[in-house]
């Protein structure tokens, strides 16, 4: 299609200027064979062999031959099937091998071939930069999914070590905690089957997780989880807040004998979710131990997700830690 567009384009042109089209069409059909066999010798062998290997003198050489060659085959063809005059636009009639129509032949040529070597150019960059744009979009969905498939084994090793807990103390709270570990195994195993999730959701999985510490810990943990806000309709990552709820209970439960944690989620008119949570820690055992798996995950999706296009806070005054966080919704 280009090429019937091209030539057409060009009959007409040459045929409005020399007032003959006859002339314009047989001239044409001779020289434009020309002109595709040699652009596509260009595009398909002569840059790939070396332009792209950077054998760029060779690719002159190359060029300057192949010219050669043109300019005999299309004076040749033109003389013994079109007309004698090979240069009619010329203001006298031209000698085959005159520098003046070698160079205009040249030219035309060195034409075409920037010509329609641009727009495969062009072509072929925007079909990378999609397919780059694809293979982004897989790779960052598949770094997803690796990090929230970290998540769950580390939030059953947690619970299950809960359980093992309330097992050796023969507890009457185990039943129940397997009962809680049901409800949040098949929320994550099957709720939870996209990258975004319902933030009421999340909000009663975060209340099912802190049911089961209360199992464990008893009336050494106090929390509390207000809302701000419409949540009914704000999707949010799946599995976002959880890490840092899970922080709160292995870092503010070592060395203290009550642990006060507050979580609040607040709507702003924005389109952006501020979630705090803060818990009481002894900052003198809490500090000196690793962070673990949980927030290096939790930065490496928010990053992924948002780009900068988020907050991520963290203060400590006196025993309480604070965290914040910021990000937008949709």
């Amino acid at each position: 299609m280009f090429w019937l567009g091209y030539f057409l384009f060009n009959v007409l042109r040459w045929g409005s200027y020399f007032n003959d089209y006859w002339y314009s069409t047989k001239s044409n059909l001779v020289e434009f064979p020309i002109h595709i066999i040699f652009v596509y010798i260009n595009i398909y062998y002569l840059i790939p062999k070396f332009i792209l290997r950077k054998k760029y003198w060779t690719y002159i050489m190359s060029l300057v031959a192949m010219l050669a060659l043109v300019y005999l085959v299309r004076t040749g063809l033109n003389y013994l099937l079109v007309t004698k005059d090979i240069w009619p636009e010329a203001d006298s009639p031209a000698q085959f091998m005159v520098v003046n129509h070698i160079i205009a032949v040249v030219l035309g040529e060195l034409y075409v071939i920037g010509f329609v070597t641009a727009i495969k150019l062009v072509i072929d960059w925007s079909i990378e930069r999609r397919r780059n744009e694809e293979l982004a979009k897989l790779q960052l969905s598949t770094e997803l999914k690796y990090l929230r498939t970290q998540i769950q084994p580390h939030f059953f090793f947690n619970t299950l070590n809960n359980l093992y807990a309330l097992t050796l103390k023969k507890s009457d709270n185990a039943p129940r905690l397997v009962i809680k570990l049901s409800d949040m195994m098949q929320y994550i195993l099957y709720d939870v089957n996209s990258t975004k999730a319902n933030l009421l959701e999340e909000i009663i999985h975060i209340n099912n997780y802190i049911d089961l510490e209360r199992l464990r810990f008893e009336n050494r943990v106090d929390a509390e989880v207000d809302i701000t806000g419409d949540i009914e309709d704000v999707d949010v990552p799946p599995l976002l807040f959880l890490s840092f709820v899970e922080n709160c209970f292995k870092h503010g439960m070592k060395g203290t004998d009550k642990l006060e944690i507050k979580i609040n989620f607040t709507i702003l008119p924005t389109h952006y979710l501020e979630f705090t949570i803060s818990n009481t820690f002894n900052p003198e055992i809490s500090l000196k131990t690793n962070n673990g798996i949980g927030n290096e995950n939790a930065k490496r999706r928010l990053n992924l997700l948002f780009s900068n296009n988020y907050v991520l806070e963290t203060q400590i005054e006196e025993n309480t830690y604070n965290l914040f966080l910021k990000i937008p919704i949709k």
